[in-house]
């Protein structure tokens, strides 16, 4: 239960439905960043106002060990190499899904529970792995962070409010209920993070280093930058190129401290049909045939047709969309769906043919 409406909806349905309920507030980050005090202490008292008014016992695990290193850590480490990662991935496959399940488990727990927009189908055969499916509400669906989740977990996992169609019907059930909590903002971005962006907390954990903006097409150094770990691909905003047209980053350099931008819309370095994919993981536990699929390369992002081809290695592919679409960048997720269900996918490599005009 972290404090927020999906958990404590999640928590009042499994309640109604005659399961023996215990809540568990995972404190997983306390540092206050620069600019910003971390709300854990709010979140666990507004799970705790919930479990009270549930009449369930609340608990408090410190998993703030395993976070910082696999993925606060990982984060940090990802951008250094010139990646944009998705922590909220690392943290259901090794904190929610890793640390609290195994605790969970070993302390007595059935199943777990979480309040994420998913859906899952058991096993008949708890030896053989679980489906996992989309949520009802498509813009609110998770499964997008869950494909490094391993399919045996999702046998023991509940999602209570992954047949909710909308936020606004899950919201309306806790006032129904009398939570307390449904006007609660949603915690949009990375949540240890907070408002004071990405770069606040990558310049708190690595060193400015001064470079050059330079455009595209021509070569032209068009202004400075403290890092080129900064920025990632298809970025508008944070340029300090000056007035003009608006400009978009095409590729960072972070060995040699250059970020490329361009002003052009339909410049090929924006665009791709193509996307290698690495440390991919198959929720069954078996590598997809070949053949045609949908992807997701971005949270909320278009579900796209692709072909897939199998790379040299299992954990390598390859997919190729139907027409161009917008450049990805490396470190993202790209998941692969067949139908509704969601069957795994891996992290966007860097695009090596990916180089300016003049070089």
């Amino acid at each position: 239960m972290s404090g927020g409406v999906d958990s404590a909806l999640s928590a009042a349905l499994l309640q109604e439905q005659g399961y023996d309920v215990v809540g568990v507030y995972m404190r997983n980050w306390s540092r206050d960043l620069p600019g910003f005090k971390c709300p854990w202490a709010q979140d666990l008292a507004d799970a705790e106002r919930v479990a009270v008014k549930l009449g369930i016992d609340l608990l408090t695990w410190d998993c703030e060990k395993e976070y910082k290193e696999t993925v606060a850590d990982y984060l940090v480490d990802a951008y250094a190499k010139g990646h944009t990662p998705n922590p909220d991935v690392m943290c259901n496959q090794t904190v929610k899904f890793g640390t609290f399940a195994d605790r969970a488990f070993k302390t007595g727990a059935d199943l777990i529970a979480t309040g994420h927009y998913a859906r899952t189908i058991h096993a008949k055969d708890p030896k053989r792995p679980a489906q996992l499916l989309r949520s009802a509400d498509e813009h609110k669906d998770q499964t997008y962070f869950l494909w490094r989740v391993d399919g045996h977990i999702f046998n023991r996992v509940l999602f209570p409010i992954g047949d909710y169609s909308d936020k606004k019907t899950v919201r309306e059930e806790c006032a129904k209920r009398g939570l307390g909590i449904e006007n609660k903002p949603d915690s949009d971005g990375i949540c240890f993070i907070g408002p004071v962006g990405i770069r606040t907390f990558l310049l708190d954990n690595l060193p400015k280093k001064s470079g050059d903006i330079v455009e595209w097409e021509t070569g032209k150094v068009l202004g400075k930058h403290d890092g080129a770990f900064l920025f990632t691909v298809g970025q508008r905003k944070g340029l300090n190129v000056g007035g003009g047209p608006a400009h978009y980053v095409v590729k960072t350099d972070v060995e040699n401290n250059v970020v490329y931008v361009t002003s052009d819309k339909q410049c090929p370095g924006l665009w791709t049909q193509q996307m290698q994919l690495e440390d991919c993981h198959w929720i069954s536990g078996a590598e997809p045939k070949p053949g045609n699929y949908v992807v997701r390369a971005r949270h909320t992002g278009a579900l796209r047709e692709v072909e897939l081809a199998l790379g040299e290695s299992p954990s390598r592919v390859q997919i190729t969309f139907r027409e161009p679409v917008r450049t990805v960048a490396a470190g993202q997720s790209a998941v692969l769906y067949e139908g509704l269900t969601c069957l795994g996918g891996g992290f966007i490599m860097k695009d090596p043919v990916a180089d300016p005009p003049q070089n």
